[in-house]
């Protein structure tokens, strides 16, 4: 973890792959955990540290998490994502190349509760639900392919989901048709940049979490258009 951004109502970091941003049943050790350690300790603040998890990562991915630092910022942050009010912006790196170097793609996901997985269809079905990101090509290698993403609605795996169903799944994403896993066991998907209007002060934020330090990572980086 490495702070990004902090002020008296929030705090922004960039999660490492497999840390988890909220408890579940592994019982491990969150990123909330360690925010809240690092802000006792920087602070010398005695007691229990107030910190309101806003929106999740999935936790085989790394990049921007935004935390509530104040009672008076979770809830005006929780409508702002609940409204789009915050712009995320992500980076995959890919199997294969996209048949156009940007495009839009609109899927009806279904959301599997036992298999923790979603599936996307062309038409709407059963309990399905409309969703809808832009893409644009950035970098290629010989292998690979970096794709920069913005997301219009926010499903449940739905970058992996959608990038998978139109056959170009996430590098190490198993679970979403990719041949391997990363060697770090997580997948390359990168919650790369965030920009919204600060909830108290109204002042206009801008964050770029550094990609991985790792080689893929940043041989991709090096040699994108942007």
């Amino acid at each position: 973890m490495t702070v990004l951004y902090e002020d008296n109502h929030i705090i922004i970091v960039n999660k490492d792959v497999s840390e988890i941003v909220q408890g579940d049943k592994t019982g491990d050790k969150t990123l909330a955990d360690t925010v809240k350690e690092y802000l006792k300790e920087k602070y010398n603040k005695p007691g229990n540290v107030y910190l309101g998890v806003v929106h999740r990562l999935d936790r085989p991915t790394s990049g921007i998490v935004v935390f509530a630092k104040t009672s008076k910022a979770l809830p005006r942050l929780n409508e702002m994502f609940k409204n789009k009010e915050i712009k995320k912006t992500y980076w995959a790196i890919v199997k294969n190349v996209p048949e156009k170097p940007e495009g839009t793609l609109r899927h009806f996901l279904v959301r599997n509760e036992k298999q923790n997985k979603s599936y996307a269809y062309d038409t709407e079905k059963p309990n399905s639900k409309l969703a809808i990101l832009h893409y644009k090509l950035i970098a290629k290698s010989d292998k690979y392919t970096l794709l920069e993403i913005d997301l219009e609605t926010g499903r449940h795996h739905q970058i992996r989901c959608q990038l998978a169903k139109t056959g170009c799944p996430i590098k190490g994403d198993l679970k979403y048709g990719y041949d391997r896993s990363n060697p770090d066991g997580g997948i390359s998907l990168h919650a790369r940049k965030i920009a919204f209007i600060h909830p108290v002060s109204k002042n206009a934020i801008e964050i770029e979490a550094p990609v991985p330090n790792e080689k893929l990572w940043q041989i991709m980086q090096n040699s994108t258009n942007i």
